[in-house]
Formats: structure tokens, C-alpha cells, sequence
């Protein structure tokens, strides 16, 4: 496989990390879920066969169900970089699937993270 490491990390080995990530400022393992579902249209019962399975991320968003189109609105910097401005399509949708985290996890209102309205 080529591009990043990231890319062939298996997805199970970071969802603890955001789950913790979310956890310390006072969210739930179910908003981590139901931002993971909203962007990628996994269902619980998808969300946790790719889990137990290990999928790696590249085969995460290849397989995903439904991107929400919706991610395109999701701007702004994560790890000193901005989220539009990546150039490579999967390293995109790993730093949106981050800053969405990352918005969870500074407390803004699950709408907000959700972009909706």
C-alpha cells in the first residue's frame, strides 16, 4: 500500500483514542459513534463489524455506506494543518473525521458538529 501509515492502520487501533479523547472533556462513546455514523453513513451494527474486523483506514472510507455531503463544510485545523486544504482525498477524510473529534471533545453543541442547520 502506498500514501501514509495512517492509511493501513486498522481503524479499531485509533477509535480508543478518540472515544478517550472525547471522554476527558465529558462526552460520550455514543457522540463519538454518532459523529463516526453521520460521516460516513455506518450503521451501530457497521460501525462495530469494522471494529471486531479491524478494517484498516483506507478500506474504512472506501466501504464507507454513504459519505454525508455535508463533510465539505467542516474547515479549520487539525495537527497545524487545514482540513481543506489536504490534497489527498483519504488524508482529507481522516483529518475531517479529526476535526469533527476535535469539536466534540471542546464541547460544541452536537448540532454544530453535526453541521446541521
Amino acid at each position: 500500500m502506498t500514501g501514509h501509515r495512517i492509511f493501513g492502520t486498522p481503524f479499531a487501533a485509533v477509535y480508543p483514542l478518540y472515544v478517550a479523547k472525547a471522554a476527558r472533556k465529558g462526552r460520550t462513546r455514543a457522540e463519538v459513534d454518532a459523529v463516526i455514523r453521520w460521516l460516513t453513513g455506518y450503521s451501530e451494527a457497521g460501525l462495530a463489524a469494522v471494529l471486531e474486523r479491524r478494517t484498516d483506514f483506507a478500506t474504512f472510507f472506501a466501504e464507507a455506506p454513504a459519505m454525508n455531503p455535508a463533510r465539505d463544510r467542516v474547515r479549520g485545523v487539525v495537527c497545524g494543518v487545514r482540513v481543506e486544504e489536504v490534497a489527498d482525498p483519504l488524508m482529507r477524510e481522516i483529518r475531517v473525521l479529526d476535526k469533527l473529534v476535535d469539536e466534540l471533545a471542546r464541547g460544541r453543541p452536537m448540532a454544530k458538529v453535526l453541521r446541521e442547520g
